[in-house]
């Protein structure tokens, strides 16, 4: 069952955990921060990448690598986290990524990542909450 709030609920979920001032527009108005500017962009600790809004697991930070195009970018998601719908928005034809367990997006996922999957899941720092390796 989907987790669904208010914006006002999300925005107070939000600002309980710290999100950076964007990720309200980011995971509920599907907006996208500007490149190079998000707290995990350039972020290599050992962990894992939760939902901001909800928890969910979405990566693992050993799937990270550095695309060069300004947002963290990972070559696998977790089974089941993630959900793939068409976006047309822009004039592109994109694949957006939502959270499967509350609808948040996430980002994007395109076909030029590296080995094994050839993926790149290109996700905003702001719609992403990373727990360090040591966390329970």
């Amino acid at each position: 069952m989907k987790i669904q709030k208010s914006l006002a609920q999300w925005q107070e979920s939000l600002a309980a955990k710290g999100a950076e001032p964007g990720a309200l527009e980011v995971t509920r108005h599907s907006g996208t921060e500007r490149p190079f500017t998000g707290r995990y962009e350039n972020h290599w600790q050992a962990g894992r990448y939760l939902c901001i809004s909800c928890g969910a697991k979405l990566f693992e930070a050993d799937t990270k690598f550095d695309a060069g195009c300004g947002w963290p970018s990972f070559y696998a998601a977790e089974p089941g986290a993630i959900e793939e719908r068409r976006d047309t928005r822009h004039g592109m034809v994109r694949t957006e990524t939502v959270c499967a367990r509350c609808d948040a997006h996430l980002g994007h996922v395109f076909d030029d990542g590296p080995a094994p999957t050839g993926l790149r899941f290109c996700m905003n720092s702001a719609a992403l909450l990373f727990e360090p390796k040591d966390a329970p």
